[in-house]
């Protein structure tokens, strides 16, 4: 079960957390999210996806970064821009 409540009435009741599986905490003023509070049964399951999306997101950023790592390697040495757009063009087509 999922409650909206408000920072004062989370620091009057802090037993109010307990009540729900999710609690988002707002500030009633402004309307804005300042936080959200999941319960230890949700905890370790949440943890992991986020893990996992963490884990994707680096691998993806790595895998951007490694395109260059030929160029860097020295697969690249004795090419003319010419001919190394050739060669990708190459890869691509053959991928």
């Amino acid at each position: 079960m999922i409650e909206k409540v408000g920072i004062r009435e989370v620091m009057r009741n802090f037993k109010i957390l307990e009540k729900y599986d999710m609690v988002e905490i707002e500030d009633k003023k402004t309307k804005k999210l300042k936080g959200l509070f999941i319960s230890e049964k949700w905890a370790k399951e949440l943890k992991n996806s986020i893990e996992k999306l963490i884990k994707e997101k680096k691998q993806k950023e790595l895998d951007e970064i490694m395109q260059f790592a030929g160029i860097a390697d020295g697969d690249t040495q004795n090419l003319s821009a010419k001919e190394i757009r050739k060669m990708r063009a190459l890869s691509r087509v053959s991928e």
